[in-house]
């Protein structure tokens, strides 16, 4: 099943433009930092050794590039995706324009996780420094995740039915549980550990590596297909939630599957980059503000719209404070929330 929808700007050149945008801001991504290196030779150092020979490029230019600049704008473009895309199929399950991957309180239960991990763990991981490479973090972040959703879960559903406002009060006490956790955290932490769970909880990038971004990476490819499957029942469910069940969709199995995929598409990101508001908020509906609420034309370009503004958030986040580095969540907040109180606005003439 299909809806027609007025399409404000053609999607076949939306798309290429926002391509075309992306690729040139992955080249500014690259030579922007503390120390000056040439466009060109960012662009050199970036291609493979087995096509282009890099003896010509000093080795700490190389260095640079390949595992500091390159990594995180990767990792930028992943996170910002996956952010995105799930905050599109949150509003369009919801039908909700507020609604967002932090309603269902996965955000907040992967905090808590990673600062479990951070505080209570410090000095156990301060002594075994083996256990870091076992990503003790991540996987305390992503465990927090998914156990906020299945209890957020749990409450909301009944013999019957998934409620959507039982899950969205659910998620609003989960956060505010965990909120609650994280501040106790706070409390007992010694310094370091005060100053990592700072950085984690204000979203940052800079401990991007090969292994997360693959991570990141397949995550948005698989939910990318599974959610692009699933674009015409949620267009269906614009409709509302009758008129879905009167064109033969089950909606409780439909439920289910996406909102247990949102929650593990953001608690990957969570684990990877910490807290990042505000882009499954504002991207999603930018898109609608160019292509009109299609899904099928909604998700992909959420995709890279997201994608291309963590990454400039993540250039500015780097020369706003130069020579320090500004987490890349402060950054986002200042740019999404103007955003929200507009939104804020409009719904309120609306009503």
């Amino acid at each position: 099943m299909s809806i027609k929808t007025h399409e404000r700007l053609p999607i076949r050149f939306i798309i290429p433009a926002t391509l075309i945008v992306l690729y040139l801001t992955i080249l500014l991504s690259v030579t922007v930092g503390p120390m000056d290196i040439s466009l060109a030779d960012s662009f050199l150092a970036i291609i493979p050794d087995w096509i282009f020979q890099q003896n010509s490029l000093p080795s700490h230019v190389v260095l640079i590039i390949q595992q500091v600049r390159l990594p995180r704008s990767l990792l930028a473009i992943a996170v910002g995706g996956i952010l995105a895309l799930c905050g599109a199929v949150m509003q369009g399950l919801f039908r909700n324009p507020l609604a967002e991957p932090g309603t269902i309180g996965v955000s907040a239960g992967s905090a808590l996780g990673a600062a479990i991990s951070i505080v209570v763990f410090g000095h156990i991981l301060a002594q075994h420094p083996t256990l870091l490479l076992l990503g003790t973090v991540p996987v305390f972040s992503f465990l927090g995740g998914a156990l906020s959703t299945i209890l957020v879960y749990q409450i909301a559903t009944g013999k019957t039915e998934t409620s959507v406002t039982t899950m969205l009060l659910a998620g609003v006490a989960i956060s505010a549980l965990s909120g609650a956790g994280l501040g106790l955290m706070n409390y007992y932490a010694d310094d370091q550990a005060l100053r990592d769970l700072s950085l984690w909880t204000l979203g940052s990038l800079t401990g991007a590596n090969w292994s997360g971004i693959t991570l990141a990476f397949l995550a948005l490819i698989t939910l990318y297909i599974v959610f692009y499957r699933d674009a015409d029942k949620l267009n269906a469910l614009l409709l509302g939630e009758p008129e879905a069940r009167h064109m033969g969709i089950q909606l409780q199995p439909l439920k289910r599957r996406l909102i247990l995929l949102v929650a593990a598409g953001v608690g990957i990101t969570v684990s990877l980059a910490g807290i990042i508001g505000f882009i499954g908020l504002v991207v999603p509906h930018l898109g609608r503000m160019l292509t009109g609420p299609n899904h099928r034309t909604l998700l992909p370009l959420s995709v890279l719209l997201g994608a291309l503004i963590l990454l400039i958030a993540d250039i500015l986040a780097r020369v706003l404070v130069a020579p320090l580095d500004m987490p890349v969540g402060i950054v986002t907040a200042l740019l999404g929330a103007p955003f929200f109180i507009w939104l804020l606005i409009q719904q309120k003439g609306r009503m």
